[in-house]
């Protein structure tokens, strides 16, 4: 509540969930073992993802310079951390610009290396829609 005395309501809430089938996960995790086997693995990778995000935020501005933020990592039943992020922008984002920020939709097939990063992360299947 502090924060939003003083800066007022965020904008933009940002999750993240770890994925058990992220490449530096499989990559150091014995076959015979499963991720929550080895936390401490699949919390490294998970922070060092995090830490990326937050210089994306903070030092390249993906959304504009930011005012402050703050965040916050659970743990799923599944053992799998996840975290939720408040981020107050210098600039307010106009609903006119909400397009240029976010985007729903599947990136075309023309550009593979997009379309893979996509299909790869997105882990979501929906009444057997698959990417």
């Amino acid at each position: 509540m502090t924060y939003v005395r003083h800066h007022a309501k965020p904008d933009l809430f940002i999750t993240a969930t770890c994925n058990p089938n992220w490449t530096e996960i499989k990559e150091n995790i014995n076959t015979n073992l499963s991720p929550q086997d080895r936390y401490d693995i699949v919390n490294r990778v998970f922070h060092l993802k995090v830490r990326k995000l937050l210089h994306l935020i903070n030092k390249s501005h993906i959304f504009g310079p930011p005012r402050c933020h703050m965040y916050t990592i659970e743990w799923q039943k599944r053992g799998l951390p996840h975290m939720h992020m408040l981020v107050w922008l210098v600039n307010k984002i106009r609903p006119d610009q909400i397009d240029s920020v976010i985007s729903a939709e599947l990136p075309v097939k023309e550009d593979p290396v997009l379309y893979e990063i996509v299909k790869h992360m997105v882990t979501l299947n929906l009444r057997g829609f698959k990417l």
